[in-house]
C-alpha cells in the first residue's frame, strides 16, 4: 500500500510529460487547404500567405492574436509575372525599411510548366493587390529550376533572398522523384538583393548554405531563417518527400549568415511524439524567431494542408517548443 502511494506523484507526472512535451504546437488553426504559409508583423496584425488554393494565386488570413484567423476576401496577387503560367507556390511577403513590400513567390514557367522559378511583386500595403514584375529573379531551370523563397533582414540591414534548388525534378524516379541513384542535389541557396528588393545586389553571387544527405531521404526544402539576439543564426527546414509520413520540420545553425551550417541534432517537429500531425512542413519563422507555422495533413494525403503553429525558444544553438 505505501508503495502505491509513493508512486503516485511519479505516474502523475509520467501522465503529464506527454502533453508537456507538445505545448508549444496549436492547430490547426486554419482548417482549409492552407499549404507552404508564410507569416508577417505588421504592428498588431499578423498575416499568413499561402501556395494556390480556393480559387486565389495567394489566399490570405489574418490575426490579432496569433490564435485566431479570418480569410481575406482579396487575392494578395491576383496576377504572375509574364515570365509564369501560374500555380504559385510559397509565397514569402518581407516589409522594406521604407515601409513599402515585396512578395517573392514560385511559379510555373510558361511554355515550360514542368519548371518552376521565383518572382517578384511589389504592394503598398501588406494585402496587397501585389504587382508582379515581368521577369523572373530566379530561374535555374537546369538545375530543375528554384522554389520556396524566404527573404531575410541582417542584423547590418542587408537583405537576402533563400531559396531550394529544386534538383528532385529533373531526378530519376523513386520517392519524389529523386529516390533512384544518382541521387540530384537539392540545394539550398542565398544571394543578397539590391535595397528595393527587386533584384540582386551588384557583385552579389549565390552560396550554398546546406544540401540533402542520406539522412534526409530525396531532398530538403522550405527554408526559414531568423537570427538571433546572440549572434547565431538558425535555418528552418523540411526533408524528406511532402507527401509522405516522414516529412518534417528540421534546422541548422550557424555564426555567419552564409555559413557553415551545422544540422540540428534532432528533427524539431514531426509525426512521432506528435501524433495527430502527418507531413508536419513547409515551416515559417517569425522575425524575433519566437513563433512558427507550418503546415500538417488533413488524413493522410495533401488534398487539404492545414496550418498550425507553434511557439518556440532559441537559446545558443539550440531551438525548443
Amino acid at each position: 500500500m505505501l508503495a502505491s502511494l509513493l508512486l503516485l506523484p511519479l505516474l502523475s507526472l509520467l501522465a503529464g510529460a506527454s502533453p508537456l512535451e507538445k505545448r508549444g504546437i496549436t492547430g490547426p488553426v486554419i482548417s482549409s487547404n492552407f499549404p507552404d504559409p508564410s507569416i508577417l508583423q505588421v504592428g498588431g496584425t499578423w498575416y499568413a500567405y499561402s501556395t494556390t488554393s480556393g480559387g486565389k494565386n495567394v489566399p490570405m488570413q489574418t490575426s490579432s492574436d496569433f490564435v485566431h484567423w479570418s480569410p481575406v476576401s482579396t487575392d494578395a496577387l491576383p496576377n504572375v509575372g509574364a515570365w509564369s503560367s501560374g500555380g504559385v507556390w510559397a509565397p514569402d511577403v518581407i516589409q522594406l525599411h521604407d515601409g513599402s513590400y515585396v512578395m517573392y513567390y514560385a511559379g510555373a514557367v510558361a511554355g515550360n510548366t514542368k519548371y518552376h522559378c521565383i518572382g517578384v511583386a511589389t504592394a503598398s500595403n501588406p494585402q496587397g493587390p501585389f504587382q508582379p514584375l515581368a521577369n523572373a529573379l530566379e530561374c535555374p531551370t537546369g538545375q530543375g529550376g528554384a522554389i520556396d523563397p524566404d527573404a531575410f533582414y541582417d542584423s547590418d540591414g542587408s537583405l537576402y533572398l533563400i531559396w531550394k534548388v529544386d534538383g528532385n525534378n529533373i531526378g530519376h524516379g523513386g520517392n519524389c522523384n529523386n529516390g533512384v541513384a544518382p541521387l540530384v542535389p537539392t540545394p539550398i541557396m542565398i544571394r543578397k538583393l539590391s535595397a528595393d528588393g527587386r533584384s540582386y545586389a551588384s557583385g552579389s553571387s549565390a552560396i550554398q548554405l546546406l544540401d540533402r544527405s542520406d539522412a534526409d531521404g530525396p531532398l530538403i526544402e522550405a527554408p526559414s531563417l531568423v537570427r538571433t539576439s546572440e549572434g547565431v543564426y538558425v535555418l528552418f527546414f523540411s526533408s524528406n518527400c511532402y507527401s509522405g509520413s516522414l516529412y518534417d520540420i528540421a534546422y541548422a545553425t550557424a555564426t555567419s549568415v552564409t555559413g557553415p551550417y551545422t544540422k540540428g541534432p534532432w528533427l524539431m517537429i514531426t509525426g512521432n511524439p506528435y501524433g495527430q500531425l502527418y507531413s508536419p512542413g513547409g515551416a515559417d519563422v517569425s522575425a524575433d524567431g519566437t513563433k512558427l507555422v507550418f503546415h500538417a495533413d488533413q488524413g493522410t494525403t495533401v488534398d487539404t494542408r492545414q496550418m498550425w503553429t507553434a511557439s518556440i525558444s532559441i537559446s545558443g544553438h539550440t531551438v525548443h517548443l
